[in-house]
């Protein structure tokens, strides 16, 4: 099944709240509910199923969320929850740990056992905002006993492996209706592997992770570096190499699982920023040859033979053939002034 979307806004006011808990009590965890926002309980979630996993966004009001030892031994799906702060601040207490959470943090709780949770408000609107990651216990790579040091604690979610997993998991929901088949089952597998060594990170665990998961980590570290460094001319795969501390031979081996060299992955990340740019009428008084070096491409030759070789025109063609022409200007009779031309202009 693909990514589905329900929202309260679908019955009548009055029905929205008890809408809500039943889709939470059947979708993650049955827990109690309570909130100001009864009368007229404005939510909505999406469900993605990726095989191994299943993800779930959701977008709600302010509430209290309780899960009893009654309600554990009713219905336990013996999971864990990791959640992802979005535009929000909650708190959570699992295991006598005791965490405030805000927007960029993660979040792990257990479903077999009792925990309280409660949001605090968003910090850009009424509603808080999250995705969550639903993982089986079973078959997790990490031994419970050391994955239950990390519950209800805040796990930073802005640097290093936790936005390795924060940028991977934003990207899945902003694809979520173009993924079908065997893609979604890849990217459940991703988001297993790369869970696990996040959370082995914070436990100082790698040594009971399997390659594969090691190895996922590794590379969505490396991609995210090229990724954030494409500005600058010195980016090769020598500098990728040492800034993670492997060979080069490494490096090339790792990328023997992707779809382009390591050189190929940096030029054309850079060419799409490069042709994204030509397009933006903002942009427009730059010339082509500084959009090239504002995106690493030092020399104009160069980066014009391979925009061509990768886009089938120069950069100059693109930009005359998306950007309309600028307007010229009329003179005091209504004619168009010869030579005129209406803009920005580099001050001499």
């Amino acid at each position: 099944m693909g990514y589905t979307v329900l929202s309260t806004t679908s019955v009548p006011a009055e029905q929205r709240f008890d809408l809500w808990c039943d889709l939470i009590g059947r979708s993650v965890a049955p827990v109690r509910v309570r909130s100001r926002h009864t009368s007229n309980f404005l939510a909505d979630a999406g469900s993605l199923d990726l095989g191994a996993v299943r993800l779930t966004t959701m977008s709600f009001p302010p509430i209290h969320s309780l899960r009893t030892p009654a309600l554990i031994r009713n219905s336990d799906p013996e999971g864990y929850e990791l959640a992802l702060i979005l535009d929000s601040e909650m708190s959570i207490s699992q295991s006598r740990q005791d965490s405030r959470l805000s927007t960029g943090d993660f979040a792990l709780w257990s479903t077999s056992l009792p925990y309280e949770g409660q949001g605090l408000g968003g910090t850009a609107g009424p509603l808080l905002r999250g995705i969550v990651l639903h993982l089986p216990r079973s078959g997790f790579p990490l031994p419970s006993g050391r994955v239950d040091r990390v519950l209800a604690r805040a796990l930073p979610g802005r640097s290093g492996a936790g936005a390795v997993l924060a940028a991977f998991l934003r990207s899945v929901v902003d694809q979520a209706p173009s993924l079908k088949g065997p893609a979604l089952d890849r990217m459940g597998t991703a988001a297993w592997e790369l869970t696990a060594a996040f959370l082995a990170h914070h436990l100082d665990a790698h040594d009971r992770l399997p390659p594969e998961a090691r190895t996922r980590m590794l590379l969505a570290r490396i991609n995210a570096f090229i990724e954030d460094n494409l500005a600058e001319p010195a980016l090769s795969p020598a500098s990728v190499a040492v800034h993670h501390g492997i060979s080069v031979r490494t490096l090339h081996y790792l990328f023997r699982q992707q779809r382009e060299t390591v050189s190929a992955t940096i030029r054309s990340r850079r060419l799409a920023r490069c042709h994204a740019a030509l397009s933006d009428p903002a942009l427009r008084a730059l010339p082509v040859h500084a959009i090239g070096a504002r995106w690493g491409f030092t020399d104009a030759a160069t980066f014009s033979r391979s925009f061509r070789s990768a886009y089938g025109i120069t950069p100059a063609e693109h930009r005359r053939s998306t950007l309309p022409a600028p307007r010229a200007a009329r003179t005091g009779s209504g004619r168009l002034a010869r030579g005129v031309k209406e803009g920005c202009a580099d001050e001499q």
